[in-house]
């Protein structure tokens, strides 16, 4: 069994959470001066002048009945970055606890670990992009308080092998995250199921990719119901607005429109993959379960800045470790997806013509 206080943070397991007005009242009412509202609302819009549900119950039974995951162990964050942070804030004591990552992946990883002042170490993934077990094992100690793993991996777009993670779940006694932010578009299914087996694992998906809610900063977070209640006791008491709410509930009652647009970019991607194969200068399409492609093309940083005068912008990776001479390519609409592969042809032309 899983002894989560040996992890916490021992001022984690002593905090008295802010108790905010709706924490002290749930329920029915006509009458609310218990908040500080402003009673009068909004000159512009009036029904957003009271505070929202601190714990956002309505949007969290919708996802459970989509997720089939119960609401209690589901915990709702500004973007899956506030979901990373409240981790560390969670598990790991600033100047003395060290994670784990498997570069290349997701950057803000590192980037909330230097801020909350914990140790990184680094575990690079194979030439395959699969996780190395031996060497990952290798950097843990009884500081090592989370292991990240990002599933299907960004850049790189592959997922991980499913039995080396189950390996690592069975042999760390630590927190083991997994980043499930592009799983609607892989053939591997989430590891959300797996929350009763593994009761130190934390699995993190998002509004931003499949749903197409980027901009409503919404990360999800799922996990023990004993650990939520904890991250319930860190995250700010109303960190998720009203309208955030009140949107996310409207696109989940079009899961059926969801899924058939997650089918029509799966397609576009493998289309585009392709196309891609068949340009010269490409050397090579990587295998992808996500809403992107990793290129390897012939003088990517010049390519990318080419792009970039046509007015269309891709991620150069070239810097990234396993990555050089990379471009991280998004799927787009069928119409910017012709312009782009249009643009490489005319830049393919003129270099013949040059020549």
């Amino acid at each position: 069994m899983l002894d989560l206080n040996s992890l916490l943070r021992e001022n984690i397991r002593n905090l008295v959470p802010y108790s905010s007005a709706r924490d002290e009242f749930s329920g029915e009412a006509k009458v609310f001066l218990d908040a500080n509202e402003n009673s009068l609302g909004s000159p512009l819009i009036k029904w957003y002048n009271r505070y929202p549900d601190p714990y956002q119950q309505k949007v969290k039974e919708a996802i459970s009945l989509i997720k089939n995951i119960h609401p209690k162990n589901i915990l709702l964050g500004n973007g899956s970055d506030e979901c990373i942070d409240i981790l560390f804030r969670a598990f790991c004591n600033p100047g003395t606890d060290n994670v784990i990552i498997c570069p290349p992946t997701y950057g803000m990883y590192e980037v909330s670990a230097n801020i909350n002042d914990v140790e990184v170490r680094k575990a690079p993934l194979l030439d395959d992009f699969q996780l190395n077990l031996a060497h990952l094992e290798a950097l843990t100690d009884e500081h090592t308080k989370i292991i990240w793993l990002c599933s299907p991996n960004n850049p790189t777009g592959n997922s991980l092998n499913r039995n080396d993670i189950e390996t690592v779940l069975n042999n760390f006694n630590g927190i083991v995250v997994i980043d499930e932010a592009y799983i609607n578009f892989a053939r591997q299914k989430s590891f959300l199921q797996e929350l009763k087996e593994y009761p130190n694992l934390v699995v993190l998906q998002t509004f931003s990719k499949a749903w197409g809610l980027a901009g409503l900063r919404l990360g999800m977070m799922f996990a023990s119901e004993e650990m939520i209640r904890v991250f319930n006791k860190i995250k700010p008491p109303y960190n998720i607005g009203q309208a955030t709410q009140d949107l996310a509930l409207q696109a989940l009652q079009e899961n059926g429109q969801v899924i058939d647009m997650i089918k029509e970019i799966v397609a576009m991607r493998e289309a585009l993959k392709d196309v891609f194969e068949q340009i010269p200068i490409v050397e090579k399409v990587y295998p992808s379960d996500a809403n992107f492609l990793l290129v390897k093309i012939k003088n990517a940083s010049q390519v990318y800045e080419y792009l970039l005068t046509k007015g269309i912008v891709v991620r150069d990776r070239s810097r990234v470790m396993l990555c050089e001479n990379c471009l991280r390519i998004t799927i787009g609409t069928e119409k910017e997806n012709t312009e782009l592969v249009n643009a490489l042809a005319d830049l393919i032309e003129y270099a013949a013509e040059k020549s």
